[in-house]
């Protein structure tokens, strides 16, 4: 007997993928295992697997990558200081390419000859999960329904979901929901009425930071402990990547910290406005260059900020495992392993202070830089130095 076609579907257990996963189904006649990876969104285990079953799916495959994620992607990525123009903290772009790389393990695990998203084919999901599926499966071959199949607008997929028995949430019946992705790094929404850019974002919208009018009259104090440029203590105690991630999270939403409203120019050349919370992740970016502030050469610190631009647009565009990125990524890590000590912040109505910065590290130096006369700066050096770089202006 031939054994059936298998595919691995990246499921979250909602209409869209629900629908996708029918889809497959009666298309390519093949078993369909659901893959999910767990990187810290809001996830309903029982209903993943429920509605996956009822769609007669056998293998179901729940992964928790917290962890990983924030070790492995999220901090390597904040010591690089990535912003994506000038204010995105890349939430969503540093999470697929873990989540591609897992789905074909998977894939190759159940000897699965395809796999498939939900990414619409006007974003840059989908060229995120198919640049690492390539990059780690360029044999297997890849599904991406919104590109292919002849559903074109929400009423179609409604229409579908009730002719196959489909559960439909109430909020999915009327006009389209605003499309929204978190993980524990973060959380994007997009869509209705931030389409129109002259519309401001509704505080409703808003999921894990409370506005900045609305925090505290009192500010909140905490540190932040690095080592080898890494965080690993907040306010003293030692905590795994996912977990300290969580309690600053809980501290800056609380402070109305980590918001953006953004037009971005997606990698498909199309502009999209969305609105991004990534508290805890502001809260590290900015400890992070603090603590290089006395810790890094000048030289060392220049060269990073040199190729940030870079390095941000290479994750940004899905680039995160090419020759490029990990090139950099080299030029990113030089000498981190300096990077030592606590940085103390004051937190206060959206607003980020750097309180004190305290380092064993011999780059900062009170002697050099204090203003008291003093035997450890040559005055004659600096008129050699001024005399030097007049002559440089010149040629």
């Amino acid at each position: 007997m031939k054994l059936k076609k298998r595919i691995v579907l990246a499921y979250s257990g909602g209409l869209d993928t629900s629908i996708i996963l029918k889809w497959l189904q009666e298309n390519y006649k093949a078993e369909v295992i659901c893959y999910t990876a767990d990187i810290g969104q809001k996830i309903n285990k029982k209903k993943i697997i429920s509605n996956a079953k009822k769609l007669g799916v056998r293998k179901i495959v729940i992964k928790d990558l917290k962890n990983v994620f924030i070790k492995d992607y999220v901090f390597p990525m904040l010591r690089g200081h990535a912003i994506y123009e000038g204010a995105y903290l890349l939430g969503t772009s540093i999470a697929r390419p873990l989540i591609a790389k897992d789905q074909i393990r998977v894939a190759k695990k159940f000897n699965a000859y395809a796999v498939s998203h939900g990414s619409t084919g006007k974003g840059n999901d989908q060229v995120r999960f198919e640049l690492g599926y390539h990059y780690f499966g360029p044999k297997i071959k890849i599904i991406a329904p919104w590109r292919i199949w002849k559903l074109k607008s929400r009423s179609d997929l409604i229409n579908y979901a009730k002719k196959n028995n489909i559960s439909i949430p109430k909020d999915k019946k009327g006009a389209p929901p605003f499309s929204v992705d978190d993980n524990l790094f973060h959380t994007s929404t997009e869509g209705k009425v931030l389409e129109n850019p002259k519309n401001s974002a509704p505080e409703y919208i808003f999921q894990r930071s409370i506005s900045p009018e609305k925090a505290p009259n009192k500010a909140t104090y905490l540190s932040i402990k690095f080592k080898n440029g890494d965080p690993i203590e907040v306010n003293g105690k030692k905590l795994q990547p996912a977990k300290l991630l969580e309690k600053l999270n809980l501290i800056a939403g609380k402070n109305g910290i980590g918001r953006v409203d953004l037009v971005e120019n997606r990698f498909l050349r199309i502009k999209s406005r969305g609105v991004y919370e990534t508290p805890g992740g502001t809260l590290l970016i900015n400890a992070h260059r603090a603590i290089e502030s006395v810790t890094l050469d000048k030289k060392t610190m220049h060269d990073k900020d040199n190729i940030m631009t870079r390095y941000a647009e290479l994750i940004y565009n899905g680039y995160w495992f090419s020759k490029e990125r990990l090139k950099l990524q080299k030029i990113v890590d030089y000498k981190k392993n300096k990077v030592n000590g606590i940085v103390k912040l004051k937190l206060y109505k959206g607003n980020i202070m750097i309180v004190s910065r305290q380092t064993k590290s011999s780059a900062y130096s009170l002697k050099r830089v204090s203003f008291e006369e003093n035997k450890t700066f040559n005055k004659i050096y600096v008129e050699k130095f001024i005399n030097f770089h007049k002559k440089k202006l010149q040629s």
